[in-house]
């Protein structure tokens, strides 16, 4: 079932809570409702009231139908459950659960429905709608490469240090449970990726060949020195000596004769008959049917109808017009010489390093400190949850984005989490630290994601599910609020600042340079080294990332570029009387929305101040 979840790199950023499902049944009093729904038309509370039914509905059932959304948003209900998602079995189950929900909501007349009610209806519908479009795209030959695959998520859930929860003895067994499942998703996973050699449908080698490592890091011969015996080495005092034994000895034997033969298996069919069969091109077009794969991604991604030449363009547009910005600050700090000299210095001098990851992680706890000192000036809206900051775990630090972030649990047991990359430290630079934590902490994702989950006026398929480019848009637009915050002092943090906005608008050049316009992985990195301050190792990740999930870079440029627009808008309408604390709220406070639905929103909030 596709839910609509969060980015990045949250910890749903594999995005396996929208590809589990097992067979839809009906709720209870599902046609009863429809038909109250249809029989109330004339009366708008009345068909709001149903609505919200129906909203609840879906929501039980989506959450039982994929008990890993469950699991990260806090419910603890299926925490022992694992459907085989990439089974052809959970793809016609995943198709009539879509079908199902959409043919309830479509026999509501919602022309009597206006504000939040009329939004949530129309999300709804068009997400059920982009998800019966998008099964004509067979991803589900393709279920792995560096930058998402479930052997990587399953140690992270294992391992104790994500939202499987290992305080009880039940949630021990509970995750013994689910993880006995895994091997049979293993072996759908190898027979998938057959298919999609027969039919032509596989991935760029150049990404397979990173996934070899990834799963060497995770196999070991003794269960003790796997991840996954994380949760048996930090075992509570509290537990029964009997408890500690038996959920020792059970543990043991599920990681010796389940999962690391399920991962030596997936790892040599990888290595002998995957990788040879693997394609040499890069571009998502390249596949059959792939240029209206890639439509459809950006289409979803974006929440707009721009087409991959236009984004092209505007990501020209923007990259020219940040440079411009960059010579200012190269000016500033007195660097004589051109600007790709500058990138250069800031790059290689020695000045701009961490001397551990310690400083890394001390250096970002100081400047939570000073952001969160200046949030008042510009948020009178803020969440109730707290967040850490950790370094990204080693096993998939080499492929991970520079920065990440997980949302908190809805029971608030746990907090966010915004993950910094220490790997490769040289390549870490202290002037990009300020950016990265407004974008992924506060008040980017953080703020926006945490609140969106503590808000109470929507349903819950909003409160947990979300559009990219509102998410990462806000991520960016928050970038933006350094020198407001008082942050971005020194030229340097604020040209890190540029820098980052530079590689989202390198983004929209890069992506649909691949995947429309048929540039080679070698031409991006090019790009990207000649264009910006980026080291070797940013640019590579960052272009294999931009092959492994076509589209995706699209959201935050684009996402960003329309709110600062409504802020313009709002600036030159209200004049004196814009209130920036109010309009931060009023983009925040309904949660995440496609581009134009925040559009509209804006302006009727607009339309309101000025009456």
């Amino acid at each position: 079932m596709k839910l609509r979840t969060l980015p990045l790199p949250l910890a749903l950023a594999l995005a396996l809570a929208a590809c589990g499902s097992k067979e839809a049944t009906a709720p209870a009093g599902a046609t009863d409702s429809a038909a109250a729904a249809t029989a109330a038309q004339a009366d708008p509370a009345a068909v709001a009231a149903q609505l919200e039914q129906l909203y609840s509905e879906f929501w039980e059932a989506s959450l039982e139908l994929n008990p890993i959304q469950a699991t990260f948003v806090g419910d603890p209900r299926y925490n022992d459950r694992l459907p085989n998602f990439l089974s052809a079995e959970a793809r016609q189950q995943e198709h009539e659960f879509e079908q199902k929900w959409l043919d309830r909501i479509s026999a509501i007349d919602p022309s009597l429905l206006d504000g939040q009610a009329r939004v949530s209806y129309d999300i709804f519908v068009r997400d059920r709608r982009l998800a019966l479009e998008g099964e004509r795209f067979p991803g589900w030959m393709q279920p792995v490469n560096q930058f998402r695959n479930f052997s990587q998520f399953f140690v992270q859930l294992g391992s104790g240090a994500s939202a499987q929860p290992f305080v009880t003895v039940k949630d021990y067994d509970n995750w013994h449970a689910r993880a006995s499942v895994a091997p049979a998703i293993f072996d759908t996973a190898i027979a998938n990726m057959r298919e999609g050699i027969a039919s032509g449908v596989v991935q760029p080698r150049v990404l397979m060949l990173k996934v070899l490592p990834q799963l060497e890091s995770i196999i070991q011969d003794k269960p003790e020195d796997t991840l996954f015996w994380g949760p048996i080495s930090k075992l509570p005092a509290d537990f029964s000596d009997a408890d500690k034994t038996r959920l020792s000895d059970s543990y043991r034997t599920l990681i010796a004769d389940q999962m690391m033969p399920a991962y030596r298996r997936l790892h040599a069919f990888i290595k002998d008959e995957y990788i040879p069969a693997c394609r040499e091109t890069v571009s998502l077009s390249a596949l059959p049917d792939g240029e209206a794969w890639y439509a459809y991604n950006v289409k979803l991604m974006t929440t707009t109808t721009m087409t991959p030449a236009e984004i092209h363009q505007v990501g020209l547009d923007e990259v020219a017009r940040i440079h411009g910005e960059m010579k200012s600050v190269m000016q500033q700090v007195g660097f004589k010489g051109e600007l790709k000299d500058f990138f250069k210095h800031l790059t290689s001098s020695d000045e701009f390093k961490f001397a551990s990851e310690q400083a890394l992680l001390d250096a970002y706890n100081a400047l939570r400190a000073r952001t969160e000192a200046g949030v008042p000036k510009l948020f009178s809206l803020t969440p109730k949850a707290g967040f850490e900051i950790r370094p990204v775990e080693p096993f998939r630090a080499a492929s991970a984005a520079g920065g990440s972030y997980q949302g908190p649990s809805e029971d608030g047991s746990r907090p966010g989490i915004f993950y910094v990359n220490t790997y490769d430290l040289p390549s870490r630079k202290t002037w990009d630290m300020e950016s990265l934590f407004l974008h992924e902490a506060i008040p980017g994702h953080h703020f926006q994601i945490a609140l969106q989950q503590e808000l109470t006026g929507i349903p819950k398929f909003r409160r947990f599910g979300g559009e990219t480019a509102f998410a990462e848009g806000w991520g960016l637009y928050a970038e933006s609020l350094g020198k407001e915050l008082g942050v971005y002092s020194d030229p340097y943090q604020y040209f890190g600042r540029l820098q980052a906005e530079l590689w989202r608008a390198i983004r929209l050049v890069v992506d649909t340079g691949l995947h429309s316009k048929g540039w080679s992985r070698d031409q991006v990195i090019a790009y990207m080294l000649e264009n910006s301050a980026s080291t070797n190792t940013e640019s590579v990740s960052e272009a294999e990332r931009y092959i492994a999930i076509p589209g995706q870079a699209l959201a935050y440029k684009i996402g960003e570029l329309k709110i600062q627009a409504l802020r313009k808008r709002a600036e030159e309408a209200l004049g004196a009387g814009f209130d920036i604390r109010a309009f931060h709220a009023e983009v925040l406070q309904d949660g995440s929305l496609p581009l134009d639905a925040l559009e509209a929103k804006i302006d009727r909030w607009i339309a309101a101040q000025k009456s």
